[in-house]
């Protein structure tokens, strides 16, 4: 029988799902002839898919403009697009330097040995010609932050440019956490002139003309403008409900952008422009930095000055000043006897360093080769701890020749006590006659609530902070909301019906450190023509009778009749289960015409219920 749902698992694992997929693993989309260009030799798609694995990523797909346009919208939409092969590259999220062609290309090399992993410079230009950028109070309230650098004597291609947006894109939709963290703008150096002054002012005061755009418009203007652009729409949150927006001016008050939203037409960059002025503004002032040393250090390398940057000083309201980028290189020691026993090799202290310098982290033995001195470059913010550090010089040994063995722990496995009693009433309620049911962990608000006539607050659900649909807004906090829905779904089935479910419901607990608690439950549907108490007092009697429940008040259960403004009739017991270590309240419902809870093509038949947890 298909139930309305599928498979889910609530809880810990739940959240921690929900928590990944709020920063999906970014793919990075590279045109294969500039790509093997690049590296200076061709592979086959074999090979390239086999360097991948080794250095870390995966080939996820291998395709073209004309075979996207043709999958997403058609074959007709797809008429004149580029035929170009196109390699899609999945990168681990926190590699930010590998979000374009210019690092990964750089990465391979580096790992291949054949080039050595580039300095990065900052350069302070002389006589004071140094830009400056200053931030005022108002920005507090909005967005406090700012850095800023200068990418001088730039030398754009087409491809070079593409590149250049793409990355920004991939920033903000990464790191940048869809600009609510980061935004970054990038600008015509020569069309403008500092100082820069970045503040915040009422949506009436700024008038500037909009990227793209014809004519001017003022901030609450603009908003209207791209409420309805598809690009643009997701980022008008984050200020539209502020009493003042931030907005960056040059020496002369013409506008260079109203961060995070859009830039200035006026000061927008092209495949000709020479020097690049490019500012972050910010909420969170360390991803401000990581950014702008990302987007700095990857396109520095077509610099008339390679790998060079030209600094900008940033003077906040109560005069402390900055220079950004910070380019910052820090370094770590590890131990080669840690690094060996992690990863279970055994190589000499220069083959570990030798193979930690192959990903981008230059290393030597120091001492009588008790320590790796490893020096962490600005490009490589994913490095924290010694642990990253032993990932990397597992990644450049190759996991397929670190030989397999025994592990020296010895241990038993045994299966968690509660999926075992889940197992076992599995079994023995499916020989019952009732067939198992599988419902999302995820639902409505409307399910847990309204179709059951409660309040929501009453529910103690926990809320996902971002739901990408309404029928995904709460974790469950009840199993017969999914086998309502599962019965609707099947209402064209021959009666009866007889439905179960032994899943998780999570509920908040501010006691947890996740502040939210599992619970395992049980929930069983009899829907027929009749109301079937007999059916579903019956199932009770065998659950209890597998739990070794008697029947009794001192020390089993009981049914007793209850009153409930939700259900127009229901018996309720309580009662208490003992297993060794731990202790189970089960709570039993039966409900009769709970018509409020389901659809109107259904209305007319009986349910008998019963709710264990």
């Amino acid at each position: 029988m298909p139930a309305a749902g599928g498979p889910g698992n609530a809880g810990g694992a739940c959240a921690e799902r929900l928590r990944r997929a709020l920063v999906e693993m970014p793919t990075v989309g590279v045109k294969r002839d500039l790509l093997f260009a690049a590296l200076g030799r061709s592979y086959t798609d074999e090979e390239f898919d086999e360097l991948c694995f080794e250095f870390g990523l995966e080939l996820d797909e291998i395709t073209s403009e004309k075979d996207i346009i043709s999958k997403e919208q058609g074959g007709g939409k797809a008429k004149g697009a580029s035929d170009v092969i196109l390699y899609k590259i999945d990168v681990p999220a926190n590699r930010y330097d590998l979000l374009c062609l210019e690092g990964l290309v750089r990465g391979l090399q580096v790992f291949k040995e054949r080039i050595k992993v580039p300095r990065y410079k900052k350069v302070i230009p002389p006589n004071g010609a140094i830009q400056r950028l200053l931030i005022t109070e108002e920005t507090s309230q909005v967005r406090p932050h700012a850095v800023a650098a200068v990418l001088r004597n730039i030398a754009f291609t087409k491809d070079r440019y593409d590149s250049f947006i793409d990355l920004q894109e991939k920033l903000h939709q990464n790191i940048c956490r869809k600009r609510a963290l980061v935004a970054i703008g990038t600008h015509d150096l020569d069309t403008i002139s500092g100082p820069f002054t970045y503040t915040a002012r009422s949506p009436s005061e700024i008038k500037f003309k909009p990227l793209n755009q014809s004519k001017e418009y003022t901030a609450s203007e603009i908003l209207d403008l791209y409420r309805t652009d598809s690009h643009l729409k997701q980022y008008l949150h984050i200020i539209e409900n502020k009493p003042i927006y931030p907005v960056i001016y040059d020496s002369n008050g013409i506008v260079l952008s109203m961060p995070p939203v859009i830039n200035g037409d006026h000061s927008k960059i092209n495949v000709n422009t020479r020097n690049v002025f490019i500012e972050c503004t910010a909420t969170d002032i360390t991803k401000a930095k990581i950014v702008l040393d990302i987007l700095v250090t990857m396109f520095s390398e077509y610099c008339e000055k390679q790998f060079s940057v030209e600094a900008t000083e940033v003077i906040y309201p109560y005069g402390k000043t900055c220079i950004y980028p910070e380019l910052a290189y820090r370094k770590e020691k590890v131990k080669p006897d840690l690094i060996n026993k992690k990863i279970g090799i055994s190589e000499t202290p220069s083959k570990l360093a030798k193979l930690l310098t192959r990903m981008c982290l230059k290393s030597h033995v120091t001492g009588n080769g008790n320590n790796i001195e490893i020096e962490i470059p600005p490009t490589r913010a994913d490095i924290i701890h010694a642990c990253d550090i032993i990932e990397d010089a597992a990644i450049a040994y190759g996991y397929n020749n670190i030989q397999m063995t025994i592990p020296k722990t010895y241990t038993i496995a045994n299966q968690f006590p509660l999926n075992k009693l889940t197992e076992l009433l599995r079994q023995d309620l499916a020989a019952a006659g009732f067939t198992e049911a599988l419902t999302f962990a995820l639902c409505s608000q409307e399910d847990i609530a309204g179709k059951l006539g409660m309040d929501i607050s009453a529910t103690k659900a926990v809320h996902i902070a971002n739901p990408k649909t309404a029928e995904f807004q709460v974790a469950r906090t009840s199993l017969l909301p999914g086998l309502l829905k599962t019965i609707a779904a099947n209402r064209k089935m021959p009666l009866p019906l007889k439905l179960f479910e032994i899943s998780d419901i999570v509920v908040k607990d501010p006691s947890k450190d996740v502040g939210a608690r599992n619970y395992r439950h049980l929930c069983a549907v009899y829907y027929n023509k009749n109301p079937g108490f007999e059916v579903i007092h019956g199932f009770l009697d065998r659950v209890m009778q597998l739990l070794d429940v008697p029947p009794n008040k001192e020390n089993g259960y009981l049914i007793k009749a209850t009153e409930d403004a939700n259900m127009e009739l229901q018996s309720k017991i309580s009662t208490q289960i003992h297993f060794p270590n731990e202790q189970l309240a089960m709570q039993t419902r039966h409900a009769n015409h709970l018509m409020q809870s389901l659809k109107k093509n259904i209305q007319h038949d009986s349910f008998g219920l019963l709710s264990l947890g």
